[in-house]
């Protein structure tokens, strides 16, 4: 990586490797990293010098953040080439990030539990009623966890982290822990 501090080096080879535990191709990660902390959008020819990164790979990661949500072209004035931002509200970021990864991760899993357990009330195994009552509760969980999300989703930035913050408030009024 050129042209980087120590700290952006850091960050973007960190952010790079959470990538990876998260499903994300780690250069398509680091890419992301290097637009959150650029003040400025970079171009395509940008990215692959400051991470040392070959072209076709840098175009396919854009492509792919670009999907995502999280980053959008933008012209400059008098520059023909497209350059890249990085949302920088991480609240709206978040926001995105959560909202595609439910509808890539959890709204097919809500389906296909939906029709496993359907399936598994109609055969008249020994291990129906158990498996039957297994993804159920799964389902229920799943059905649970999404609305939630939904509900979350709804409320205004501000709110949102109020909720968030209001985490051990909620638990002593319910008695889940110590007050």
């Amino acid at each position: 990586m050129k042209e980087l501090p120590d700290f952006a080096q850091h960050f973007i080879l960190h952010w790079g490797e959470m990538g990876t535990k998260w499903g994300i191709n780690r250069t398509v990660a680091q890419i992301h990293a290097l637009l959150f902390l650029s003040e400025e959008p970079l171009n395509a020819e940008d990215i692959c010098t400051r991470l040392g990164v070959a072209r076709s790979n840098v175009s396919n990661s854009l492509r792919e953040l670009q999907n995502w949500g999280i980053v959008k072209v933008v012209h400059l004035p008098g520059d023909r080439r497209d350059h890249f931002e990085s949302i920088k509200d991480v609240y709206e970021m978040f926001r995105i990030i959560a909202a595609e990864r439910k509808k890539r991760e959890i709204d097919p899993t809500l389906a296909n539990l939906r029709n496993c357990a359907d399936e598994a009330g109609q055969e008249k195994g020994e291990g129906d009623p158990y498996a039957k009552k297994q993804l159920e509760e799964l389902l229920g969980f799943f059905e649970l966890v999404s609305d939630f999300y939904d509900k979350m989703n709804r409320l205004p930035t501000k709110s949102a982290i109020k909720a968030i913050r209001m985490g051990d408030k909620i638990a002593k009024s319910i008695g889940a822990i110590g007050k």
